[in-house]
């Protein structure tokens, strides 16, 4: 199974601050400059000021930022060794479907789908991420609740209830209607870092709302899995994937 490479290496910089909802300025190459932001949300409960991250360099002339941060991380800036949180939820499905095509899913899709991978397929009033073969599978990247142990070091911040839950919902319900046609449907739920099992968080306001959902989804056989990623400056390897129940 071929890991995904990135081309050119992830280079590393610090975080000065989160400036908005798409933009953080970033200490790199002995300056302060303007990277992308690529998640809209909030990072856990982490306050992102003064934590080393991974960017990619922005393509061409004209662009308004320097490139993307693509990860933090919770160690020091001077710390070796440092482990990687991916913040990059659309670069997630080239993730997925990068192992999808070369086999890396083959324990959940099945094995010989390579070549049948369709992206962005419409269900019901939902466009739904891919279809392998028969299976139409879903892929979340949750960052709202970060199951990891943050040192000391690391500020936090107080955070309101998650409650933008709908299209979450939304197209968990398509995938259990999908099940009269199809054979399968599964929803993927994926971490850019380890991750020991995801949890519907009871902090979200519309908690017992997505737990009824779930439970019906999965009643009517739609499979949840879960994909932990690991994320170097050079690659993003697959480390493990395995059925849950939430």
């Amino acid at each position: 199974m071929k890991d995904f490479m990135f081309d050119p290496p992830l280079s590393e910089g610090v975080i000065v601050r989160r400036k908005s909802q798409f933009t953080m300025t970033v200490l790199f190459d002995g300056e302060e400059q303007a990277f992308h932001c690529p998640t809209t949300g909030r990072i856990g409960n982490l306050d992102v000021a003064g934590r080393p991250c991974l960017v990619s360099l922005a393509k061409g002339e004209g662009r308004k930022a320097a490139g993307t941060v693509e990860a933090v991380s919770l160690a020091r800036p001077e710390d070796a060794g440092k482990q990687w949180i991916g913040i990059n939820q659309n670069a997630a499905n080239r993730y997925v479907e990068h192992f999808l095509r070369n086999g890396g899913f083959a324990d959940i899709v099945g094995a010989g789908h390579e070549d049948d991978v369709r992206r962005e397929v419409f269900l019901g009033e939902s466009k739904l991420d891919f279809l392998v073969g028969d299976v139409f599978l879903e892929v979340k990247t949750p960052l709202q609740h970060l199951q990891v142990n943050v040192p000391e070091w690391v500020k936090t911040k107080k955070v309101t209830p998650f409650s933008s839950t709908g299209r979450m919902q939304r197209h968990v319900g398509e995938l259990a209607k999908s099940l009269a046609d199809h054979q399968r449907a599964i929803f993927l739920t994926c971490f850019i870092y380890d991750n020991p099992g995801f949890e519907v968080v009871e902090k979200s306001t519309n908690y017992d709302e997505v737990k009824r959902d779930m439970d019906a989804a999965q009643v009517k056989d739609v499979e949840i899995w879960q994909a932990n990623f690991r994320l170097t400056p050079e690659k993003v390897a697959l480390d493990r994937y395995f059925r849950i129940s939430v």
